[in-house]
């Protein structure tokens, strides 16, 4: 009986221990994101003037509630590049908590950084058969739309517990590692994944910047970032997407 007992216990201990090694609780993602800048801006006089792709690197700090996304320290060769008044490379920052439902965006807008709070936009996704290995994790396809007719075209692994992925995209039974949206000739692709064993990364909110909290202070940024063009004067909904989109 006591062999019995010692038996099971070794064998629920390897079922832990084996679980412990497949599964990744916490960690880091170095993501690349890759835009089209030609393809972007191709019916605008610079797309013949522009280099074809930007490239970045991003990094998602994680835990099994929160993560932090992050530019990793650009290179001092590498020029910035302006898109309605957003730095592709500034210090914007996106820390979510999937338990409080809630997320917090460090935005440079206009050259003054400000924090934004909001909930954590819902994505109906569509899981499909295809799979892919990304940075040695074999990941599963996933289709979904934003904004009505925007599709995104994503990659997921249910072997990283935190279901959430670069830009703020989560919804899908584990972390994604790829992402793709066509009509914005742009993606994000991980390309290293560094699992730790214990929570050893402190993940907390972006604290410096112009906190906006109440809806005149949301009012009077909108009036500012629209001073000079009456299209966005007209339509405050479109700059809203601008400032909560997915391009940080």
């Amino acid at each position: 009986m006591k062999q019995l007992a010692c038996l099971l216990l070794l064998s629920i201990s390897f079922t832990l221990v084996k679980a412990q090694q497949l599964f990744v609780p916490n960690g880091s993602i170095i993501f690349e994101k890759k835009v089209n800048l030609q393809r972007l801006m191709e019916n605008s006089a610079i797309s013949e003037r522009i280099k074809k792709y930007k490239t970045s690197l991003w990094e998602l700090s994680f835990d099994n509630s929160k993560s932090l996304f992050q530019p990793v320290k650009k290179q001092e060769d590498e020029p910035e590049f302006s898109l309605f008044g957003f730095n592709d490379n500034s210090e914007n920052e996106l820390y979510t908590n999937y338990h409080q439902d809630k997320r917090v965006i460090k935005k440079r807008i206009l050259g003054e950084d400000y924090l934004l709070t909001d909930t954590i936009p819902k994505m109906e996704w569509k899981i499909m058969h295809e799979m892919r290995n990304i940075a040695g994790y074999d990941c599963r396809k996933a289709v979904g739309v934003m904004n009505d007719s925007v599709y995104v075209v994503a990659f997921y692994t249910d072997d990283i517990l935190l279901k959430g992925g670069p830009e703020g995209f989560s919804g899908l039974p584990g972390m994604i590692l790829g992402l793709a949206i066509p009509r914005y000739f742009s993606t994000w692709f991980a390309t290293k994944v560094t699992p730790y064993a214990e929570q050893s990364l402190a993940i907390t909110p972006p604290g410096r910047g112009k906190k906006i909290v109440t809806e005149k202070e949301f009012n009077k940024l909108i009036e500012i970032y629209s001073r000079h063009d009456e299209l966005l004067k007209q339509k405050p909904e479109l700059v809203k997407k601008r400032f909560y989109g997915f391009t940080l």
